[in-house]
């Protein structure tokens, strides 16, 4: 026998780094769409501005 057994808790550097590599994804994938957005015809609110005329 092994010994008495420990709860498994997730090491909070464990869940800083998923946290980190989630947000590096969710950075990409905005810039991403920002660079889309660019190419197809201008800022948002430039688009807005037209569609109030």
């Amino acid at each position: 026998m092994t010994g008495p057994a420990r709860p498994r808790t997730p090491a909070p550097k464990f869940l800083l780094q998923q946290m980190e590599e989630l947000m590096a994804a969710l950075n990409a994938d905005l810039t991403n769409l920002d660079a889309d957005l660019q190419s197809s015809g201008g800022s948002p609110s430039a688009r807005e501005d037209t569609g109030r005329a």
